[in-house]
């Protein structure tokens, strides 16, 4: 049986560590949790992780650390209010995809991406139902 509890850091291979930070930041209103360098030399490094605010899960933005090209990544958020957020984004000038889903057990979702071309989904939060 597995020792793994949770889905805890989903990580994103970007070009530019301080771009991609303030796109998260600035323009979706993420939180930076973590900006830390590491190592030595030739292996120096730095982790930057940034989530969106009260999440347990963070988005890690690392440096193609093998030579590799940025980019490709997806991974899904939630939101309470998905119609409400894609039109904040669009209004704050980012490029978001059209609506889909909503029907069914299909929950309603639209993308966007990043300047690497890593996307994120933006899913209708489950509604909340008090307890009996």
């Amino acid at each position: 049986m597995t020792s793994v509890t949770s889905l805890a850091t989903a990580m994103f291979t970007v070009a530019d560590q301080d771009a991609a930070v303030g796109f998260y930041t600035d323009t979706l209103g993420w939180e930076l949790r973590s900006d830390v360098a590491f190592g030595e030399g030739d292996t120096a490094g730095r982790w930057v992780e940034v989530a969106p605010p009260g999440s347990v899960a963070v988005l890690a933005l690392n440096v193609a650390w093998d030579g590799s090209a940025p980019g490709g990544g997806a991974v899904g958020v939630e939101a309470t209010d998905v119609r409400g957020e894609r039109d904040r984004l669009e209004q704050a000038g980012v490029a978001v995809g059209e609506l889909m889903g909503g029907e069914g057990p299909v929950p309603l979702m639209f993308s966007v991406s990043d300047a690497d071309g890593n996307t994120i989904w933006v899913v209708q939060a489950p509604p909340v139902t008090p307890e009996a």
